[in-house]
């Protein structure tokens, strides 16, 4: 199959919702090949489209790494270039592409995983437009549903702290989120202070899109937190 049939068949399954018809296809092509279109589709129009790409992205990069570490450790290389001004683009869905390769593998997480934190930081990678931030949060929340022990060494909670106070609603929605998978007790103040925020933030879990108010999350986030202070699950 030609580089442009693929690209099509690529984006074809993802338009149908079929994430394993596209990893299917790693049984036929070696994984360098899936990449460059599913980076593509993280700019695509529709946005659970883009999000299928990413879940996909992680697992079709946890695959490469399998087989050859530094050819996963190519592709997370090229999505921090994707993220510098140098490389002339904008960057968008790479964040939560990053995130998900970390969720897939634990190898690339331990390696790269300071990356993400340090794009909260301004004396670091700081992420400036609040589209990125958004997928930024989204990210950390990803990581911290499989490997929060990586994001608590970095300090991450405490640099999420002050997305709780973005003027985007998409940022601190996602940051409560994160927050509350982190079991981050210090943003409880922040948080409980946010439980009447009728802002609407979007969370992509279990390649489904759910909606919610930035409220409803902080409210999840604490109710989180208070179960694991109970020795709930």
């Amino acid at each position: 199959m030609s580089e442009r049939t693929l690209k099509k068949e690529i984006v074809s399954r993802l338009e149908s919702q079929d994430l394993a018809g596209v990893l299917a296809l790693l049984q036929h092509y070696n994984g360098r090949r899936l990449v460059n279109p599913l980076v593509g589709c993280l700019c695509h129009r529709d946005e659970l489209v883009k999000w299928l790409a990413v879940s996909a992205l992680g697992r079709v990069v946890a695959a490469l790494a399998d087989e050859d570490r530094e050819a996963g450790r190519v592709v997370m290389r090229r999505f921090m270039w994707m993220l510098n001004d140098e490389s002339g683009g904008i960057g968008w869905g790479v964040p939560e592409a990053m995130a998900e390769v970390m969720a897939c593998h634990a190898g690339l997480a331990e390696e790269f995983h300071q990356v993400l934190v340090a794009q909260m930081r301004e004396d670091g990678n700081y992420l400036e437009l609040e589209m990125l931030q958004r997928g930024l949060m989204w990210g950390l929340g990803r990581l911290a549903q499989v490997r929060p022990e990586l994001l608590w060494k970095r300090d991450a909670p405490g640099y999420l702290l002050a997305y709780l106070e973005s003027s985007d609603g998409e940022v601190r929605g996602r940051a409560a989120w994160a927050l509350g998978l982190l079991g981050a007790t210090q943003a409880r103040g922040i948080l409980t202070s946010l439980k009447d925020d009728s802002a609407t933030a979007t969370i992509y879990d279990r390649e489904k899109l759910t909606f919610h108010t930035v409220g409803e999350l902080a409210a999840a986030a604490l109710r989180a937190m208070d179960e694991k202070g109970s020795g709930g699950s």
